[in-house]
Formats: C-alpha cells, sequence, structure tokens
C-alpha cells in the first residue's frame, strides 16, 4: 500500500532501466525496428520486490529465525514450481506470437465475428486463465488479438481487453494450479476434483453472465465504456 502513494512510486521508480536483449533484431511489419527486445526491469515497483520485502518485514516483526523462514520460503516455491514454469512458457510463447505476427493474424480471422465477438471476449480469457493458471499470462498471450480483433471488427479495444480480464478472472477458480494452490494450502491434497466441482458451475454462469455484459456495452450499453 504504501509503495502505491505517487511520490513513493516515482521515488522507487529510479530503479527501473531498460535493456535490449542481445541478439534479437526484430523488424515490425512496416519494416522499422521492433520495442519487443526491449526488457523494462522495474525492479523496485514490481509486486513480488515488494511482496518479497514484505516478507522479511513480517518475519522480523514476528520474530522468526531466519532458517525456518529460509525453509518457509523455499517450501513455497518448491510446491508452485509446476505453476511458475507454466506461466514462465506461458509467457514465452506470448512473445514468440506476438513477434511473429501469429497474434495479429489470428485477431484479424476472429475479427470475421463481427460484433458477436464482444461476447465471445470473455470467452478467451476465461479459456487463457484456467489453463495457464494466471491472468497475466493470459493477457499477455491475447491481449494484442484481442485489440487486434476490436479493431478490425469496429469494437472498442478497450471494452475487449477488458473483457479479457474479466473473463480471466473467472477462469482463476478452475485452473489446475490454483486449485492445486487451494488444496495445499487447506491441507487437502488429492481432493482438487471435489473443489473443481464445487465451483465450476458458478465459473460458468458468472462467465456467462459477463459475455452478456460485455455484448450489451458493445451496442446498447456502449455510453458504459470510455
Amino acid at each position: 500500500m504504501i509503495c502505491q502513494i505517487p511520490a513513493v512510486k516515482r521515488y522507487l521508480d529510479g530503479a527501473t532501466y531498460t535493456v535490449h536483449w542481445p541478439g534479437l533484431h526484430l523488424l515490425t511489419a512496416k519494416g522499422t525496428p521492433s520495442t519487443l527486445p526491449n526488457f523494462t526491469f522495474n525492479l523496485l515497483t514490481t509486486p513480488g520486490t515488494q511482496m518479497l520485502v514484505a516478507g522479511i518485514v513480517a518475519m522480523v516483526v514476528l520474530r522468526l529465525p531466519v532458517g525456518a523462514a529460509i525453509k518457509a520460503y523455499g517450501a513455497t516455491l518448491y510446491r508452485l514450481r509446476w505453476a511458475i514454469l507454466t506461466v514462465m512458457a506461458v509467457l514465452a510463447l506470448a512473445f514468440v506470437m506476438n513477434a511473429s505476427g501469429q497474434t495479429i493474424t489470428l485477431g484479424t480471422w476472429m475479427a470475421g465475428a463481427g460484433g458477436a465477438f464482444a461476447m465471445l471476449s470473455p470467452i478467451l480469457g476465461w479459456l487463457g486463465v484456467a489453463v495457464t493458471g494466471s491472468d497475466t499470462s493470459s493477457n499477455s498471450l491475447f491481449g494484442a488479438l484481442q485489440v487486434t480483433a476490436a479493431a478490425k471488427a469496429g469494437l472498442s479495444p478497450l471494452l475487449m481487453a477488458a473483457g479479457n480480464s474479466s473473463g480471466g478472472v473467472l477462469g482463476k477458480i478452475i485452473s489446475p494450479q490454483n486449485l492445486a494452490i487451494a488444496a495445499a494450502a487447506v491441507e487437502l491434497h488429492g481432493k482438487e476434483g471435489d473443489i473443481f466441482r464445487r465451483v465450476v458451475l458458478w465459473s460458468l454462469v458468472f462467465l456467462a453472465f459477463i459475455c452478456v455484459l460485455s455484448g450489451l456495452q458493445a451496442s446498447v450499453l456502449s455510453w458504459m465504456v470510455y
């Protein structure tokens, strides 16, 4: 919370810098240098760093021995190892698809659905998170596709991007990674299937609601989108 204060955030931004990955010389469809190989290291403003610092502060306040803290950290990394690997792989795939033009090609094809794409947009986000377990990964994978399809179909890119994220949130509760994390957190190992059966219907019901809302916001409720 402290890091979100504008003055503090500006100060932390001082540790942010951009580097160009060596060996990557990519061009856009217009023949100009692509910005995709440029990677921004936001060392202090990224939530991961802030959560790590918060954990260290909590360790000091709770007077937790350093050895016990490192053991807990290691156990957490081990428990999330497959989720971390999956997210990394999907982000790598998103980079390749965006750089090679596959995302734009798919977006142009999906724009053939016309106005109906507004109702399909949240489903893409839902599928992306259901598979990867990460809204960030889903947005990286389908974000450019959503914007391209919106532009070709005459829809609001802002609405389609929002639909992707909104649908993705509803896919989180049924993704294997999140089910595994939830089951492990409450000592219900092996009960992931039971949890899935309890929540999948709610996920689908809310997804249908978001699809209808997205379709309405693309037409009769367009005043809601700025």
